[in-house]
């Protein structure tokens, strides 16, 4: 028999991740549908050289997060909570609210943040999204490239 010779694993070191720029039109987009695709790539899980313990992620721009579609009747049966960790200071707003608010860019983010890692990487990987309710962003200098969802 002959001996086979031994291949080592190759990990991706962070200092040879190259990072794109992707922008994504939430646009009558449903809200699990374009959150699933966006962790994948804030992940880096659509790279050949993804490294579970490396953020080898891209950053992704979302625009017209307020219109956003939920499916079902998730606009009032949904709700977030928020609480400050004293006590009685639970807050709570249906979704629907919120997307009609000021605020229409935390259900993206929500959405995404619950499917990312639950550790500082997670967290890292996080911070690589940018949301923006309306169509415009302060991203262009980076030539955000049009991100599809087929």
């Amino acid at each position: 028999m002959g001996v086979q010779a031994h291949r080592a694993t190759r990990s991706t070191k962070p200092a040879d991740v190259t990072r794109r720029w992707y922008v994504l039109d939430a646009e009558g987009q449903v809200l699990g549908r374009i959150a699933t695709r966006i962790a994948t790539i804030l992940r880096g899980k659509h790279k050949a050289e993804f490294t579970p313990h490396v953020d080898t992620g891209d950053f992704v721009i979302v625009i017209n997060a307020e219109k956003v579609r939920l499916t079902g009747n998730k606009l009032d049966q949904k709700i977030y909570h928020s609480h400050s960790g004293w006590m009685g200071s639970i807050k709570s707003i249906t979704a629907g609210k919120l997307l009609s608010g000021a605020h229409a860019d935390r259900v993206v983010r929500n959405a995404v943040r619950g499917m990312l890692p639950k550790n500082s990487l997670g967290r890292q990987m996080g911070s690589k999204l940018k949301v923006y309710s309306g169509p415009d962003h302060p991203h262009a200098a980076q030539k955000p490239e049009v991100l599809s969802l087929g």
